[in-house]
């Protein structure tokens, strides 16, 4: 318990630190996500680049409520019985997306294994509604595995965003320690039914949990064959006691080591860095 502890407590290095949130842009933000009662992954996840994101105007929309299903015991979000779907939400996202300008957005959504669908329905719905009202806005979404249901992944993936995640968190051997529900290799087949769509397919994991190096070059590689292009490789950080602590801090030379084994395996991008998460730098992306 005492170990425990003091990985609880320990001091941050000094590459993770982060700006604290200013300007008119993230202050604009804050106050359409508020006004429009909108929920962020950005906040649910205590994402540590919300003051760099919002400063620059964009921001990942959480779908299908704020409480999941699931008890991820990485994810920040909250969990238990989630309220009715909102079936306006869709509608309500998409004026968001006009009124705060974006070029580009990335949809997200809470597990929703209390819907026969998952939820794909207000997914396909949310992500038509986008591209009526904003038809100059690209669109990432970044999906739940829905248990491995292909017929609601074939819904997101009829209503054509430009990117399709989904991600892989973890190694395999980890797997069942950090992630619920979702498995390995359920994901991986998740994954390679979009690529095989011919979407733009992501993924992306954590380090700083346990794993060691050749098992990250092994789920890079394993995801590589089923055919993602994208990639996303940041440090996991303890939201909050009651999560898995920090095993490791994992030092920038080596996420840098990371980008460039992945690039010669053949992904078309590699975002690998200390502070990296899931959309960062997404509108680079499409």
């Amino acid at each position: 318990m005492e170990n425990l502890k003091k990985q609880n407590t320990r001091k941050k290095p000094d590459w993770l630190k982060v700006k604290v949130p200013l300007g008119t842009t993230y202050k604009l933000v804050n106050e359409i996500v508020k006004t429009h009662h909108l929920n962020t992954i950005c906040t649910s996840g205590k994402c540590p680049n919300l003051a760099e994101c919002w400063g620059n105007g964009t921001a990942t929309l959480m779908i299908l409520g704020d409480i999941c299903t699931r008890a991820c015991k990485f994810c920040a979000v909250k969990t238990g019985r989630p309220l009715e779907v909102d079936e306006n939400e869709p509608k309500n996202v998409a004026l968001s997306v006009k009124k705060l300008k974006l070029k580009h957005v990335v949809i997200t959504s809470v597990d929703r294994d209390d819907l026969p669908d998952g939820g794909a329905r207000i997914w396909a719905a949310t992500i038509r509604k986008i591209k009526e009202l904003n038809p100059q806005t690209t669109i990432e979404t970044l999906i739940p595995d829905f248990d491995g249901r292909e017929h609601d992944i074939q819904l997101v993936i009829k209503a054509a965003p430009e990117v399709i995640s989904h991600n892989l968190e973890t190694v395999k051997r980890l797997t069942p320690l950090v992630r619920s529900r979702a498995k390995y290799e359920r994901s991986l087949k998740v994954l390679k039914y979009i690529a095989d769509s011919g979407v733009a397919t992501k993924s992306g994991i954590m380090l700083g949990l346990g794993e060691v190096f050749d098992e990250v070059v092994e789920t890079m590689q394993d995801m590589r064959d089923c055919g993602v292009t994208i990639l996303t490789i940041g440090q996991y950080l303890q939201p909050t006691h009651s999560h898995l602590p920090v095993a490791e801090y994992i030092k920038p030379e080596v996420f840098a080591e990371y980008q460039k084994i992945g690039l010669k395996m053949g992904y078309k991008f590699v975002e690998s860095g200390p502070l990296v998460r899931s959309s960062y730098h997404a509108e680079k992306h499409v």
